[in-house]
């Protein structure tokens, strides 16, 4: 399986007001790495998994809602622990949306799996994967 993996951040503030989140309950600020692997079993006819310039201009526009945001303040995010694996799930999603939809060019459509990963730290990551039907 060949992969490409594309790169940004984004600078979020949110709280998780469940005690089990002990000190993270509280209104605090992350700073997440966000990277995006794309997945193919077989290259396009131009010999690559997928665009890398669509890909990044993708995640960009995916992440530009969120970017210097209080997530509790969102309206699609109402009532929502905003953690890092849902955050994962939900740009997954918008990702396989413009895969799907040509966004990511004309080949986005034979993508086979995309996994999202946002890094805490250095120290913390979470991820989703799926595949793409």
């Amino acid at each position: 399986m060949f992969s490409v993996e594309v790169r940004d951040r984004i600078m979020i503030g949110h709280s998780l007001p469940d005690p089990f989140f002990g000190p993270a309950q509280n209104m605090h600020g992350a700073t997440f790495v966000v990277d995006v692997a794309f997945f193919r079993e077989a290259l396009n006819r131009h010999n690559v998994v997928v665009d890398i310039g669509a890909a990044l201009d993708v995640l960009a526009e995916t992440l530009k809602p969120l970017k210097y945001q209080n997530l509790d303040a969102l309206p699609q995010f109402a009532g929502v622990l905003t953690t890092t694996e849902f955050l994962c799930k939900h740009i997954f999603d918008a990702m396989a949306a413009a895969a799907k939809s040509g966004a990511l060019g004309a080949d986005g459509a034979g993508l086979a799996r995309i996994r999202v990963t946002l890094h805490e730290t250095d120290l913390a990551r979470a991820s989703y994967e799926g595949a793409l039907a």
